[in-house]
């Protein structure tokens, strides 16, 4: 029974391109005509009714138990037409079911006081440091790049999307500043180092925290740096800017409020904030089932139009929202094929199912903006209309 349903549901998503997929029981069909061609094998009998039953969970846990073979591990062949196929409307009502599912249970998914966000942070953020070095720049940039050309290095599109941001920061000289989930320091180091701002990093990291702290000391740049292993909630200041990069994802839903009332709070009267984070493009959905369990628990990507309804309750006004569409695909791509250059080093830290559901994460992602609604949002608040320029010719003068 699972085996034929299965097989509907694939005839019903795999239109464009060929998938020839065998099944444990030794049954071949092929679906889709045209090119790309992709040949999967499925190992484990019970695999076609999780996949039935929940297809997003399914499919990412048979890569990563390696009961779903591909041919050649052809891994971003089968996710480029998988998610160019459910892009173009090739859906079943078991996706559109678990859509609205997690849509509705979104209060308690992504619930985040501050004793879960700190579990859920550690989850991501405290894996081995030797990790992130093995597909992260030097810097430890864990978020979209910003490619002025096409063929530019990972290092320099970090670099410039850093520049970008401080931009529209519009920093002067001993400004004090903010950074609402600091990662590894890079942000607030470039800030303190080439702005000649003081900086606050907060982050919920253990690794992160000292990581970032040994870095201020090495570059002499502790005295004007400052990293806290608290919430951001617990701060009890204010700030000329404030700026957030990859870190409002994990907010939830059900936070939306709560986390831009504290921007307003501690951004001062004639202060800028400039939130940088993931999106979507289309209305309001759910978290993926496969990534809220294995890599962003109590995660979600916002809609444009849940994020800036809750910045216009808290009365901070948007003085500039601007929309990075591929920038984050082509991220992605340097960062798995880092990954898999140097995977045998990530065997050494972890195991092989680890470092298939690592790239699993990172392939996905990355198709999920080639072909899905995933965009990045850079949101710049202001209490003031006339907090900034009232041209962008500011951002590009260098």
């Amino acid at each position: 029974m699972w085996d034929r349903m299965f097989e509907r549901i694939a005839r019903d998503v795999f239109r464009d391109g060929t998938i020839e997929i065998t099944l444990p029981s030794g049954r071949r069909f092929t679906t889709g005509s045209g090119g790309p061609e992709i040949a999967v094998k499925i190992t484990d009998p019970t695999l076609p009714r999780r996949i039935v039953t929940n297809p997003d969970l399914g499919l990412g846990e048979g890569y990563m138990d390696g009961s779903i073979e591909i041919e050649g591990d052809d891994l971003r062949g089968l996710m480029d037409i998988t998610m160019h196929n459910l892009s173009s409307g090739n859906r079943t009502r078991i996706h559109d079911m678990h859509n609205t599912l997690g849509r509705h249970m979104r209060r308690l998914s992504q619930w985040n006081p501050m004793s879960r966000a700190r579990q859920n942070v550690a989850h991501h953020y405290d894996l081995s440091a030797e990790l992130y070095d093995i597909f992260l720049d030097a810097d430890r940039q864990y978020s979209c790049a910003y490619f002025r050309h096409d063929d530019n290095s990972l290092e320099q599109a970090q670099a410039d999307k850093k520049r970008h941001i401080a931009e529209k920061l519009v920093i002067e000289p001993g400004m004090e500043i903010l950074d609402i989930g600091c990662g590894w320091g890079g942000m607030a180091l470039t800030l303190a180092r080439d702005f000649d701002a003081r900086v606050t990093g907060v982050t919920l990291s253990h690794e992160q925290h000292a990581f970032a702290e040994r870095r201020a000391r090495e570059e002499g740049l502790d005295d004007r740096v400052e990293f806290l292993l608290q919430d951001y909630r617990a701060i009890d200041r204010t700030f000329d800017r404030i700026v957030s990069v990859g870190m409002f994802e994990h907010v939830g839903a059900p936070h939306y409020d709560e986390y831009f009332g504290k921007v307003r709070e501690m951004l001062r009267p004639d202060g800028i904030a400039l939130i940088h984070t993931i999106g979507r493009t289309n209305p309001p959905g759910a978290t993926s089932p496969w990534i809220a369990k294995y890599i962003f628990p109590g995660g979600y990507v916002p809609a444009l139009s849940e994020m800036s309804a809750a910045f216009e309750r808290q009365a901070l006004g948007s003085t500039d929202i601007e929309v990075w569409r591929l920038h984050y695909a082509k991220t992605l791509n340097h960062w798995e094929r880092r990954f898999s250059e140097g995977i045998e080093k990530a065997r050494a830290i972890y195991d092989d199912r680890f470092c298939r559901m690592w790239r699993y994460y990172l392939i996905a992602s990355e198709m999920s903006f080639v072909h899905g609604q995933q965009v990045v949002f850079q949101a710049q608040l202001a209490h003031r209309k006339d907090a900034v320029p009232i041209t962008r010719d500011y951002l590009y003068r260098n």
